[in-house]
């Protein structure tokens, strides 16, 4: 199995001298392709902070970070910014659609704004995976919240990253939707083969990954897996 992404002895500090917050503190990590994992910890215990910079949307203070052998630290923004629009797919729990465009036009986006031809035979197995093929001439604001996260969740996929890292991906969901909104992440990793990277602060959520990374205090305190 390869690693797809690892981080080594990455560190990030905010502020200076007395005010200075340590939010990660030399942390290691590799993730393998194809594998689910869920990173939990408390609030404030580094865990959207580590998730940031392993998707390049913020630069370490120290450490390294490869994704697929390469080093993103040593890349400038322009250069990351091509990386990340390539190789990774973000999802949030705010879904970031834009309202003014049709369903198909948002999954679509990512792909046309790096002036690549979609592979439209791999987006329909995506949207019918989701079950969204009947929404695809929908605006956002005739979807409900779950509909929206399966659009977002189809967006990040369409490009066909290396990797998909979802950042509390059910916290405006209810109950129910978020229950579909993970099954619908590890049918991703199943179906399609695609490496996952779920941050989350609850537990029953994480149980359903391959792997739990425990974090706390900026320390990854364990890597287990689930079954």
């Amino acid at each position: 199995m390869s690693i797809v992404l690892r981080a080594e002895q990455i560190e990030k500090t905010y502020g200076s001298g007395e005010l200075s917050v340590h939010a990660l503190r030399g942390v290691n990590l590799e993730i393998a392709d194809g594998v689910f994992y869920a990173i939990i910890g408390k609030s404030g215990s580094g865990k959207s902070t580590l998730l940031h910079i392993l998707g390049g949307l913020d630069r370490p203070t120290g450490g390294s970070l490869y994704l697929e052998g390469q080093d993103m630290s040593a890349l400038k923004d322009k250069e990351l910014a091509y990386i990340r629009r390539r190789r990774i797919g973000f999802v949030f729990q705010s879904f970031n659609l834009l309202e003014e465009h049709t369903v198909l036009e948002n999954i679509l986006l990512p792909i046309h704004l790096d002036g690549k031809q979609a592979d439209m035979g791999f987006v329909d197995q995506v949207v019918d995976a989701l079950g969204i093929t009947e929404k695809l001439q929908s605006y956002p604001d005739e979807l409900s919240g779950g509909q929206r996260q399966r659009v977002a969740i189809a967006r990040a996929l369409a490009p066909k990253p290396a990797i998909l890292l979802a950042d509390e991906p059910t916290g405006n969901l209810d109950d129910k939707t978020s229950g579909e909104v993970i099954d619908l992440l590890k049918l991703s990793a199943r179906q399609f083969g695609q490496t996952v990277v779920l941050v989350t602060h609850d537990m029953e959520i994480a149980r359903q990954a391959d792997q739990v990374v425990t974090i706390s205090d900026g320390w990854i305190v364990s890597v287990k897996e689930t079954f």
